[in-house]
Order: C-alpha cells, then structure tokens, then sequence
C-alpha cells in the first residue's frame, strides 16, 4: 500500500474517533515523538553568533545604522 494511501485511511479512521479519542491519540503521538527527539527543541547556541554584525557598520555607530535602517522603512 503506497503511504499517501495509508495516511489516508488513517485520517479516516481518526475522523471517526471523538474528539476526547483524538486528542488521547495526539497525546500518545506527541510522547512518542519526544522520545525519538524530533519533537524536541534545540538549545542555539548564542556564541556562535558573537560578531557576525560586525562588517555591517564599519567605523558608523551601531545605534545610527539602526536609527537609519528604521527611517529607510518608513
């Protein structure tokens, strides 16, 4: 059975579910999805970030270039 067909019918069998059975089902899916990880969030790493800004000012000071930016929006 090919997957679009099979998540087809999967659709249907949940339409026929109450709304309470639906909303177990999608608790038990989101558990077993934390435990695989993909449902979990990512921790960014804000050092990595540290000086990418840096070549957009040059010698300008940063609070100008963002005034400037702002007024160009307007």
């Amino acid at each position: 059975m090919r997957k679009q067909a099979h998540l087809e019918k999967i659709e249907k069998v949940i339409e026929s579910l109450t709304p309470h059975e639906q909303l177990k089902l999608v608790e038990k899916l989101a558990q077993r999805l934390r435990k695989t990880g993909l449902a979990s969030k990512k921790r960014l790493d804000w050092n990595k970030l540290y000086g990418l800004g840096k070549g957009l000012w040059g010698k300008e000071d940063a609070q100008d270039y963002v005034n400037r930016q702002r007024e160009d929006r307007l």
